[in-house]
């Protein structure tokens, strides 16, 4: 099975034009989370190195995190996508697929997933990185 749209980033998801907080988690958390880990996830843009920081920038100690944006960065050097990655990779490094996580949570400073949720979106759409 594959997955494509504007919910689900490598590394993030779209914003909340139209939607809420509590329709991203269900998204990401209820429904696309709970697929098998081996579904290729395929984004229609290439936002993967900003997302990233993003992802750094909330869990500075996450592995997975900085193993991710060392292989980016390589694919893009060599102008190759770094297009698909799969659920299993997205729950190891998106923070918006992390929201249960306590290191997550401490960076909104929430312990509701919904909340934190809302919190990373809201501090991923003015982040600088």
């Amino acid at each position: 099975m594959n997955v494509s749209g504007d919910t689900l980033f490598l590394g993030g998801c779209g914003r909340f034009f139209e939607g809420n907080a509590q329709q991203m988690h269900n998204a990401l958390i209820t429904v696309l989370s709970n697929l098998p880990d081996a579904t290729k996830v395929f984004c229609g843009h290439e936002y993967t190195l900003q997302n990233l920081k993003y992802a750094a920038h909330v869990e500075p100690d996450n592995e997975d995190v900085k193993s991710k944006i060392a292989w980016a960065e390589e694919k893009r050097a060599q102008q190759l996508p770094t297009v698909p990655s799969s659920i299993g990779e997205e729950k190891s490094y998106n923070p918006f697929m992390r929201v249960n996580s306590p290191s997550v949570q401490q960076f909104a400073g929430k312990n509701n997933p919904v909340e934190t949720m809302k919190a990373i979106r809201d501090a991923k759409d003015n982040f600088k990185g």
